[in-house]
């Protein structure tokens, strides 16, 4: 059973259909037990894919969501310190995906530790 709880979000994936439902009835019948429920109009079952806190998931393994990515391309010049922290916390959250992102990200950070911007 592959599970991945995250405050309110339950995200079960497995290797199979079989297993899958198998891995769902048990996770549905645990809830229930303890005397919890899933609002069923925010679940979605045996899906190929899913977005996941920013993430698309499927067979294939995890890969950044595509609006997550023309939001890092189309994000505006930062003109002050607050518009670059939020730059660099979008961009930090998908390092895993950025090869050597630390030195990428680097002159942008540094750029934290100046007062004013120019």
């Amino acid at each position: 059973l592959i599970e991945v709880p995250f405050i309110d979000d339950i995200l079960i994936y497995s290797k199979s259909m079989e297993d899958h439902i198998s891995h769902l009835t048990l996770v549905l019948e645990t809830l229930r037990t303890h005397k919890l429920f899933a609002n069923l109009s925010k679940c979605e079952f045996c899906q190929v894919s899913i977005n996941y806190l920013g993430h698309v998931v499927s067979a294939h393994g995890v890969q950044v969501d595509t609006q997550k990515i023309d939001a890092v391309i189309n994000w505006p010049l930062p003109q002050n310190i607050t518009q670059l922290r939020g730059f660099l916390g979008l961009t930090r959250y998908y390092r895993r995906f950025v090869k050597g992102y630390a030195s990428i990200a680097w002159p942008l950070t540094d750029m934290l530790n100046i007062i004013t911007f120019a």
